[in-house]
């Protein structure tokens, strides 16, 4: 099915930071790419590791997503997973769809360090909180995660 947009010559999503990251037009951090899917490091991360898995396809809200994609990240996010206990030496990793912030499928994996490390406003105390995003991490530390977690990647996509 084509949209109108597609028919003008005009990509429909080009605007979609995650379609570019997808196409390579914007670099980022890989930890794990195939013809599906693509995890990265989150730029902004809630824990050292945190990682972003997207579908190389644009679909906005992972309600919209074929199972067969939604299958697809599901099981790279148990992969990264196991990887990132083996990494960090943490009993739980986080899985989240969320979808707030870009109109492009995404899962949150996250090595929980704190049970805290994610959370609702129904566990917080204070409910007149204010939130900000964590702070940026530097490219170095980046890079470091992603060569740790690729060594633990490889006995993950081993026993898949």
């Amino acid at each position: 099915m084509s949209t109108n947009l597609e028919v003008s010559g005009e990509k429909p999503h080009e605007n979609c930071i995650f379609c570019r990251i997808a196409a390579g037009e914007i670099p980022a951090h890989v930890v794990y790419e195939d013809d599906e899917v693509k995890a990265f490091l989150d730029i902004h991360p809630i824990r050292p590791g945190h990682a972003l898995i997207i579908p190389k396809a644009h679909y906005d809200y992972f309600d919209d997503l074929p199972a067969e994609q939604a299958s697809a990240i599901l099981h790279m996010g148990q992969r990264l997973g196991k990887a990132m206990k083996a990494a960090y030496g943490v009993e739980r990793v986080a899985f989240i769809f969320t979808g707030t912030d870009v109109a492009h499928v995404h899962a949150h994996v996250v090595p929980m360090h704190e049970k805290t490390d994610i959370t609702s406003p129904a566990y917080i105390q204070q409910q007149d909180l204010s939130y900000r995003l964590a702070p940026r991490a530097q490219d170095e530390d980046l890079k470091a995660t992603v060569e740790l977690l690729n060594d633990h990647m490889s006995h993950a996509i081993a026993e898949k």
